[in-house]
């Protein structure tokens, strides 16, 4: 792993972009972490410009040869507020230390950039091989509960499985959860995970009970294949499909368009669309992802008729063409489009003089 021109006796590499190494696999972030003040150590790189420093976290991002760096400082951490953003203390401290707050045993391993040396202090190397997601402590899920969908997330990416305690850890917290939490930090997890678009992942988040964690809810897996779904019709939100489908996840702080997409989904979710007409009125102004969240749940038929078929139709008469027929603007003039809409899904063939024709029969004109 060449990945930067820095080498000190005190820099590492660390977590995923070890792990993803050893896994054979593209590293999605660069963790470096020196060993004492990083801060102080940027300071006299040869050439490096200094962009940012986080004094309370003792990190700091430079540039070097065109290339952006983060190095942390090594620190250790305390959860005096379980489930939210712990608190930095003895910065400088071991690299054993360091390593030791960390999630799961296969992302605690460090690299050194001198000597290409593996540290492990604990299993990681050993679970890497094995294939297991083993926590560091007992306390892991509660000082943090979003581990529970990180775990989830690295078993998607790598076929990973818990060892025996670590799934019992999660069993006890998913009967006892502790609701006060951070939901950025729980909302950023799940966009991550299920971005990945793995059905799997999914059967375990509901199986599990894991959907849990955002709110106390009821909720049965649908019958209907997403993943097939998102791979064929590609929307660009592909995480909501998914949580958007729960019944509850006013907890987690969604953006305008994230709200949006669910809420269309509520307001369709139980409507019989039995006709082209009623599809195409119900889906035209929805977005894909609600679209498909309807299928997921209610029926596919209907939704893949629309996507397939009936989005291609659209009308090329508009109000200025019936101005000049000399029609009077008013609510007839939806009436208008309404019935020509409902010839043309029958001959999606009609051109526009077949539709300008049609809005004079509408009106009385011929």
């Amino acid at each position: 792993m060449s990945i930067i021109n820095l080498q000190d006796k005190n820099l590492y590499y660390v977590g995923g972009i070890v792990r993803d190494e050893l896994l054979g696999k593209k590293s999605f972030d660069i963790d470096l972490t020196y060993v004492g003040d990083a801060i102080a150590y940027a300071k006299t790189i040869p050439d490096a410009e200094i962009l940012q420093v986080n004094e309370p976290f003792g990190t700091v991002r430079i540039k070097l040869a065109g290339k952006e760096i983060d190095i942390a400082s090594t620190r250790c951490e305390t959860y005096p507020q379980k489930g939210h953003l712990p608190e930095v203390q003895n910065i400088g401290c071991s690299l054993k230390d360091d390593i030791l707050r960390r999630d799961f045993t296969i992302n605690a391993l460090a690299k050194s950039t001198l000597t290409g040396e593996i540290v492990d202090y604990t299993t990681g190397l050993k679970d890497i091989k094995n294939k297991t997601l083993r926590v560091l402590h007992d306390n892991s899920f509660i000082d943090d509960p979003t581990r529970i969908v990180r775990g989830l997330k690295f078993m998607a990416r790598f076929g990973f499985k818990y060892d025996e305690h670590t799934k019992q850890l999660q069993k006890e917290y998913l009967k006892n959860i502790n609701y006060d939490m951070s939901y950025k930090r729980l909302k950023k997890e799940l966009e991550e995970t299920f971005n990945l678009n793995n059905l799997k992942a999914f059967d375990k988040f509901v199986y599990d009970g894991i959907y849990n964690l955002i709110a106390p809810q009821d909720f049965i897996l649908p019958k209907v294949d997403i993943e097939e779904m998102v791979k064929q019709y590609k929307p660009e939100c592909v995480w909501i499909i998914y949580v958007g489908l729960l019944p509850d996840i006013s907890p987690l702080p969604l953006t305008k368009n994230e709200k949006k997409i669910v809420d269309e989904y509520n307001a369709i979710k139980d409507k019989n669309l039995n006709s082209d007409e009623l599809i195409y009125q119900t889906f035209c102004n929805l977005s894909l992802e609600s679209i498909l969240m309807y299928a997921a749940t209610k029926d596919i038929i209907p939704t893949k008729r629309y996507l397939d078929h009936l989005i291609k139709i659209k009308l090329e008469i508009t109000g200025n063409d019936l101005k000049e027929l000399e029609i009077t603007p008013s609510d007839k003039y939806q009436e208008c489009f309404s019935y020509i809409l409902k010839q043309k899904l029958k001959n999606p063939k009609l051109d526009k003089a077949g539709e300008i024709e049609l809005a004079k029969e509408f009106f009385g004109l011929i």
